[in-house]
């Protein structure tokens, strides 16, 4: 953690809505002026498109078929870490991207699937944002969420996740739905190892809960909309949160226990307004004063 250079961390699996989450920050930063810096996961990949499709099959052949990027043999996490604690200590750090699909490799003029040279971050920022996967991972020696100063999580409940990630991938990637079944399959050992217990770590945790059904999210026309779900907001101290104020604020809300309010989920984007608005200006306060 750090005063002058605050670190707040996103962190959900693929398909989770990490990205949607992203843009309520984004908004907010926007709105409050506040200058930061974006380093998404997927750049800490240790493997781009090729390479990866490669290293898994060498690991198939010796009888490993959950090698994914869930877990932290295809990832450089000891570099993330060093980039929080870089940051924290300096505000000083770098990053690059991954060219996901053809859109964004032409917007920066690299191919598809690979990654843009790393790129120092600009001296002037106010904090850093970070959104992936592993942005509360503790692996070994590894511990990312120390260097975070606002740790928070985006877990739908799994059938939601899985029909999120399978209308995404078969929509933007052009991925079939036994591609992507076959992909969730051989993540979920990973998912269970080291994705899960991140969620443990987070300060704030949004889990989406569908109202309809989801018992197949194989064959699901659709994704639930916001109108269809609820959202259980948890806090890990809940300690100077005004549940009152929250839900006078939204409404057909409540509390479910001493540390959670459940509200509905076209309230989402209202309630992390609400919420994450003064912890933000909180790190900023405390970053003006100490500089």
């Amino acid at each position: 953690m750090s005063v002058k250079h605050p670190i707040i961390s996103v962190t959900g699996s693929s398909g989770a809505g990490t990205t949607s989450v992203k843009m309520t920050f984004e908004q907010i930063f926007r709105r409050e002026n506040v200058n930061a810096v974006y380093v998404e996961g997927d750049a800490f990949h240790r493997y781009d498109r090729t390479e990866m499709k490669r290293v898994m099959a060498e690991e198939a052949a010796r009888g490993n078929n959950n090698f994914s990027h869930f877990g932290p043999d295809a990832n450089l996490l000891e570099e993330l870490e060093g980039v929080f604690r870089s940051y924290a200590e300096s505000g000083r750090g770098r990053t690059r991207l991954y060219m996901h699909d053809r859109e964004m490799a032409e917007r920066h003029g690299y191919p598809e699937g690979t990654f843009s040279p790393w790129e120092d971050f600009p001296a002037d920022s106010d904090l850093l944002f970070y959104e992936g996967l592993h942005g509360a991972s503790i692996i070994g020696d590894i511990d990312i969420p120390r260097w975070a100063d606002l740790r928070v999580g985006v877990v739908p409940v799994l059938n939601l996740e899985w029909i999120q990630k399978i209308h995404r991938d078969r929509q933007t990637r052009g991925y079939s739905t036994e591609a992507v079944m076959d992909t969730i399959l051989r993540r979920m050992p990973d998912y269970v190892h080291y994705i899960c217990p991140q969620f443990t770590e987070t300060d704030i945790n949004f889990q989406r809960v569908p109202t309809v059904d989801t018992s197949n999210p194989f064959v699901a026309r659709w994704i639930p909309t916001p109108d269809e779900s609820m959202v259980v907001i948890r806090f890990k101290n809940p300690r100077g949160i005004d549940f009152a104020y929250l839900t006078s604020m939204l409404k057909d809300s409540f509390m479910s226990r001493a540390n959670s309010i459940v509200i509905p989920g076209s309230k989402l984007d209202l309630a992390m307004q609400l919420i994450l608005t003064p912890m933000i200006m909180q790190l900023m306060d405390r970053k003006r004063r100490a500089l």
